[in-house]
């Protein structure tokens, strides 16, 4: 249903496209300009090219197109957790649950570890149904900083890998 592939410079467009509007509602809250997209390419970049690496980002595509990003990151030797964010006017396809179950097996069978963790915001619960059609169980919730200083309790989730 979807590709990921490594990100490139030439993406930046796109990702500008996906930081806007109402996807960010449940990011930063802010847009993200051509120059910052373009710095954070290029950090994803320079993570991909560390050893150990720490932290995989990908586009997902469908239909050739780039739609979405999602990234996965260490945070422990057998833990890690997963963000993704899509355009808005591709919600509701099915893209993110194949992005994130793509990103799942890489994690269990590539990264080795042996757990994953996600979060969402609790103004999106569209992302919870996400996270538990790709095998995900709801763990709690946790403070998270919003923009004006505030905490928002996100929703959180996790996947143990099972080893039988």
């Amino acid at each position: 249903m979807v590709t990921l592939r490594a990100l490139t410079l030439d993406d930046a467009p796109a990702l500008t496209r996906m930081y806007s509007g109402a996807s960010v509602r449940y990011t930063t809250g802010r847009a993200l300009p051509l120059d910052q997209a373009q710095e954070k390419i290029r950090s994803a970049l320079v993570r991909a090219a560390e050893t150990p690496r720490a932290q995989w980002s990908w586009g997902i595509l469908a239909a050739d197109e780039m739609i979405g990003l999602i990234a996965l990151r260490r945070r422990s030797p057998v833990m890690g957790t997963i963000s993704y964010i899509l355009r808005e006017d591709t919600w509701g396809n099915g893209y993110a649950t194949n992005a994130a179950t793509q990103v799942v097996s890489f994690a269990f069978t590539t990264a080795g570890l042996e757990r994953v963790e996600a979060m969402h915001h609790p103004a999106n619960p569209a992302s919870g149904r996400v996270l538990a059609k790709a095998g995900f169980t709801r763990t709690g919730t946790t403070d998270h900083p919003a923009a004006d200083g505030t905490a928002v309790p996100y929703e959180t989730y996790a996947l143990q890998h099972r080893t039988n």
